[in-house]
């Protein structure tokens, strides 16, 4: 009974949790149920998929399939386990995925429940948290982002709220979140600054209170520790491969480059995908007074100590991804949307009169977000594009196999990776392959200098880029900050890269600016073997 109270401090209200759990899991299931067989795509076929196929394998917790990049091993530890039992196949990983979701999901409600004691803002931040589409999409992809955003979000149900926390527990699932992703690091360290902050201001006797909470927090950094020293006695570095390291770590420190980084994660936690809707409702509800409720008070809001901690982690989020981080995936603030959502809903429920409708509104804004891409640069996993990424290239595969099936081809990462890798789910046997970095003209030229190494190409869209519109959101002097700092670049169209490299455009797909595209070459090369074929990403 006292583990119980512990574990569970609160009562469960208006529902016991075993009880929501089936709820959301089911909800989850069935609005993701097509893209369960779907192969394994981008980041995942990289390195989170290799990574967790090699310790399924041969129980080694550092990848020797891909390069390691000193990613903590406990998703790949979930994976394996799951693959044990059920099967190494894709269903099952994106199930065993959508089950961390659920789980995730589950710590919205119960965060929300704690802070404001409302189940109708509770219910509307756990469902909006899972419509969002960046949310959406990463709830069956197996990138470490999702299993590290779930247990953080349980670390914050222990200590987010003013009355029961429960910093032991809180540090035990923030631990488990750095053994997930090394970033969510971020979280507790944030935490215990607030809190020693704070104990400055208060008695004595508050004083040590919020010090020891501290101490827990900080001491979530050893168990992280403990894997990097584990990881530098294997191979000799503490933090991955050093272009891992220069990429992420050293060439983001550009201090121009780390205001625009700014300026992007200010927008990803205010406008991106449609999260703007209940964003800017919410500030505009500023303007009205609070509301009564039945008994003719006014509607409490989130505590103060409990605001101010949630501010402190949204703007330390944003101010450590504009710092670390090479590419500005907005799966890197996927423990940050509840929060940002719960602070918008809980303003509308307390100021605006019919809010509920309004809650309905942005809920069919993030639907419609999932299937319309913005007028500017995105990730495609950060909707439902990425799963047409995925049909795309699986029919440019099968168009490849069909036309010529003996051929040497060219093409890019992560193409190349799903040709080599057949455990990625989209060949049976590997293919002869010849990398480029990417379809800019500048690789291009370097292809057409070496023809007689492939007969064949499968190209595509490596980046997404929007068509021109009188709402296009992107100006010259951004695009070349972009261009400069944050990867961005323009492949050239198939038909261009055929015109130049001498072949001929045989076949080609598109859907909402991205596309892919089969090149044939008039060249008898398929019976030799090729000496840039490539076994996978570095």
């Amino acid at each position: 009974m006292r583990l119980k109270r512990l574990l569970n401090p609160w009562p469960d209200a208006p529902l016991p949790l075993w009880m929501i759990f089936p709820v959301i899991f089911a909800a989850l299931y069935a609005t993701h149920f097509k893209l369960l067989n779907l192969p394994y795509y981008w980041d995942e076929a990289g390195y989170y998929i290799p990574a967790a196929w090699d310790f399924f394998r041969t129980g080694s917790v550092i990848p020797i399939s891909t390069i390691s990049n000193a990613h903590p091993p406990l998703p790949s530890f979930y994976l394996a386990l799951w693959w044990k039992t059920s099967g190494f196949l894709p269903w099952v990983t994106r199930e065993a995925v959508l089950l961390v979701a659920a789980f995730a999901l589950l710590a919205v409600w119960r965060l929300a429940m704690r802070l404001t004691g409302v189940a109708s803002v509770a219910f509307w931040t756990a469902l909006l948290t899972g419509l969002y589409p960046v949310w959406f999409a990463q709830s069956t992809l197996a990138h470490a982002d999702i299993f590290a955003a779930a247990c953080a979000l349980w670390g914050m149900v222990y200590t987010l709220p003013q009355r029961g926390r429960r910093p032991a527990v809180a540090a035990l699932w923030f631990a488990a979140a750095t053994l997930c992703k090394e970033t969510a690091i971020v979280l507790p360290l944030t935490l215990a600054l607030v809190d020693i902050a704070q104990g400055w201001r208060h008695h004595p006797a508050a004083r040590r209170r919020l010090m020891r909470e501290a101490a827990w927090m900080i001491a979530c950094v050893l168990p992280l520790g403990g894997w990097y020293l584990y990881h530098h006695a294997r191979t000799g570095y503490f933090f991955g491969n050093p272009e891992f390291l220069r990429y992420n770590a050293v060439a983001t420190l550009e201090p121009l480059r780390v205001v625009a980084a700014f300026g992007h994660r200010i927008l990803h936690l205010t406008v991106h995908m449609n999260l703007f809707v209940p964003v800017f409702i919410g500030l505009a509800a500023l303007l009205l007074n609070p509301r009564p409720d039945a008994e003719g008070r006014e509607r409490a809001s989130i505590a103060g100590f409990s605001r101010v901690r949630i501010f402190a982690l949204l703007l330390a989020n944003a101010v450590f991804f504009s710092f670390l981080g090479g590419a500005l995936l907005t799966r890197y603030l996927l423990p940050m949307y509840p929060l940002v959502l719960l602070l918008a809903l809980m303003t509308m429920y307390r100021r605006v009169p019919y809010w509920q409708a309004v809650a309905v509104l942005s809920a069919g804004a993030f639907i419609a977000g999932l299937f319309i891409n913005p007028p500017y640069g995105f990730a495609p996993e950060d909707n439902l594009a990425y799963a047409d990424v995925i049909h795309m290239d699986m029919n440019g595969i099968a168009q490849l196999r069909r036309r010529y099936p003996d051929a040497v081809v060219l093409t890019a990462w992560p193409m190349s990776d799903y040709l080599t890798k057949p455990e990625l789910g989209y060949v049976k046997k590997p293919w002869k392959v010849v990398r480029l970095e990417d379809f800019t003209a500048q690789q291009i030229q370097t292809a057409a200098q070496e023809q007689e190494k492939y007969s064949a190409a499968l190209v595509f869209s490596s980046k997404y880029q929007p068509p021109p519109s009188l709402f296009s959101m992107v100006t010259k002097s951004e695009e070349r900050m972009n261009e400069r700092y944050f990867g961005l670049h323009h492949d050239l169209p198939p038909e261009q890269i055929a015109f130049r490299l001498n072949g001929t455009l045989v076949w080609k797909e598109e859907n909402q600016g991205l596309w892919v595209a089969l090149l044939r070459f008039n060249r008898q090369v398929e019976a030799r073997a090729d000496p840039r074929t490539t076994p996978g990403r570095p």
